[in-house]
Order: C-alpha cells, then sequence, then structure tokens
C-alpha cells in the first residue's frame, strides 16, 4: 500500500494543476481537503482518496502509459491483427486497454516481448541502433563446436541480404545449448545463421531485452519498475537514431 502513496504536492504537480511549490502554497492556506479535510503539509494521499482545491475535484487526466513484459509462449503470433491470427498476442494476454507488441518474436520462438500503448518509446526502441541488446538461449540439434561459437560470433554473411551480421557475443551452456547477445534484429537472425553453419535451431528463447530480464512464467507477464523504465529512457538517449531492422527470431 506504501509504494502507492505520494505527497499530496507531488500529485497536485503530476496532474498539472500546478508546481510543487505553489501546492505547498496552497496547502499552507488551506484551500487543499483530503477526504474533506484539509491536511497537513507533506501529507501522502492513496489512489482512492479525492483531493479538492478550492471544493473542486482534481482529477488525474493525464494519461498514463502501459509498459509490459510478457513472456511469449512457443505458438503465439505478435501481431495486432485479431481478424488474421487466432493465436495472437493481443488475444491471449487480453488486456484492459489497447496495447501492441515492441518488434517481434516469431512463432516457433519464446520468451520476453515488450507491450505498450506508448508509440513515441515504440519509436525510439525500434530504431536505437546501438545500446539495444537482446539476449537469447538457443539450444541446437548437435553438439556445438568451437568453430560455430567462433563463426557466429564473428559475422555470418547471409546472402540473400548481401550483408554480415554484426559481430555479437556467443558463449556455450552445455553440448547443444549457447547464449547469444545481438545488437541487431534482422529477420530470424539467429536461426539463419545456424542454418548456414549446418545446426538447427530447436528452441529458441528470448531472455533479455536491454535492461529488462524475462522474470516472469510463460505465458505471464508484468508491468516494468519504475526504476527499469528511467533505466530504459537513459539507455534510449544514448542511442543514436538510426532505423533498426527489427524483425523476428
Amino acid at each position: 500500500m506504501s509504494d502507492n502513496l505520494k505527497r499530496i504536492n507531488k500529485f497536485l504537480s503530476e496532474v498539472g494543476y500546478c508546481s510543487r511549490r505553489e501546492a505547498d502554497r496552497l496547502i499552507d492556506a488551506g484551500r487543499v481537503t483530503i477526504n474533506g479535510t484539509v491536511p497537513e503539509m507533506g501529507t501522502k494521499i492513496a489512489p482512492t482518496d479525492d483531493v479538492h482545491v478550492d471544493g473542486k475535484l482534481i482529477v488525474n487526466t493525464k494519461q498514463e502509459f502501459v509498459y509490459l513484459a510478457f513472456n511469449k509462449p512457443v505458438g503465439i503470433v505478435c501481431t495486432t491483427d485479431t481478424r488474421v491470427e487466432k493465436d495472437n498476442i493481443i488475444d491471449f494476454i487480453n488486456y484492459p486497454k489497447r496495447i501492441f507488441p515492441i518488434g517481434r518474436l516469431d512463432k516457433p520462438s519464446e520468451g520476453l516481448i515488450l507491450l505498450t500503448d506508448d508509440g513515441d518509446i515504440v519509436n525510439k526502441i525500434l530504431r536505437a541502433s546501438n545500446n539495444h541488446e537482446k539476449e537469447y538461449i538457443v539450444t541446437v540439434d548437435k553438439p556445438i563446436s568451437q568453430t560455430f561459437l567462433s563463426r557466429m560470433s564473428g559475422g555470418i554473411y547471409l546472402e540473400d541480404l548481401n550483408k554480415t551480421t554484426k559481430k555479437c557475443e556467443v558463449k556455450r551452456i552445455d553440448s547443444q545449448t549457447f547464449s547469444i547477445i545481438l545488437t541487431q534484429g534482422l529477420n530470424r537472425q539467429i536461426r539463419r545463421m545456424c542454418e548456414y553453419l549446418t545446426y538447427e535451431v530447436e528452441t529458441l528463447k528470448r531472455v533479455r531485452i536491454m535492461n529488462i530480464p524475462l522474470d516472469v512464467p510463460i505465458g505471464e507477464y508484468r508491468e516494468l519498475t519504475k526504476q527499469e523504465f528511467t533505466d530504459l529512457n537513459n539507455l534510449l538517449a544514448s542511442s543514436t537514431k538510426t532505423y533498426l531492422d527489427n524483425k523476428t527470431q
């Protein structure tokens, strides 16, 4: 409960009524009431409290955006077109507000995907060309060689795109499982890199996007914490705003 409490001057500032300093003056003058009672300076309120200034109810009309971290199961499609795909992410989550995924994970993949109704941060994330790490745990169909690790980390030439993937960090976890951190999002990039080296991906899970870890069970979601959102914005602020091909994995 205490996490939801905020000082009355901060509340009046956040809803756009006045500055915190002006709010303190209003409180000191006895012009503010909480549930009909004149508060002391520094009083905290809960979301259910009624705040009046000069007898007028103050309502938070500012839009509060939603930021979710979702653990997508295998078989769910990252599309907002609920008419086309029965197993789409929007119907699966069934969130009470209209939200949309940031980027994609392909149908056979699982793991972390972010969803929001904030179009501004979607554009920032999809256009970030650096500091945009995405970490995956991948299982392949045969034992991993040192050559495989070296070539994956050094970059693989994708002929149809006429480009070589960026250097990345690849580590062996066990004989057929590795982790990989990408700062690039080419379509089906990890699967195609593995195919080039004659390996087939059996499972692929995204476990981190930038500073956001995967820490909820499959099929469940949580809201980003204030600290995660602050850190995310700081990472985006230091990124150059050139287009990143943020496709599926």
